[in-house]
């Protein structure tokens, strides 16, 4: 948990905004992983993101660590702009098109336990969001 995969400093709005264009350009789709460093879970869905077998998924996406602060408020506005309740458990996942709008956001805490979740379980959620190829 020493990776610093959500830096305080930065300006998650510009991320959002910068990914929402390069994924426009490269017909992706952006993910918002809504979460903290604090989080075990989050640096658990974060590894997984990283396997050799997800490469070919997560190439159809543009991620975006989004952070929540230490109080779970910090960018509560963005979530709730991407339609991602924070108080169902973190990390919390929304899929955004490049045009900013939601295709999907998880609502119920779905990703909360990523520790417990299957590859196969996260591999399917992203193989269902990502993309159509061209």
């Amino acid at each position: 948990m020493n990776k610093n995969i959500y830096p305080a400093d930065v300006d998650a709005r510009i991320e959002i905004k910068e990914a929402e264009e390069k994924a426009a350009s490269e017909h992706k789709r952006v993910l918002l992983v809504f979460g903290a460093n604090w989080c075990y879970d989050c640096h658990v869905l974060d590894l997984a993101f990283h396997r050799p077998d997800f490469a070919s998924v997560m190439t159809g996406y543009e991620v975006v660590h989004v952070d929540i602060g230490p109080d779970g408020q910090k960018n509560a506005d963005l979530a709730k702009q991407f339609d991602t309740p924070l108080n169902k458990g973190i990390p919390a996942l929304a899929v955004v098109g490049s045009d900013g709008r939601v295709v999907v956001s998880q609502k119920n805490g779905e990703f909360e336990d990523a520790r417990s979740m299957t590859p196969e379980a996260l591999l399917e959620f992203l193989n269902k969001w990502k993309p159509e190829a061209r």
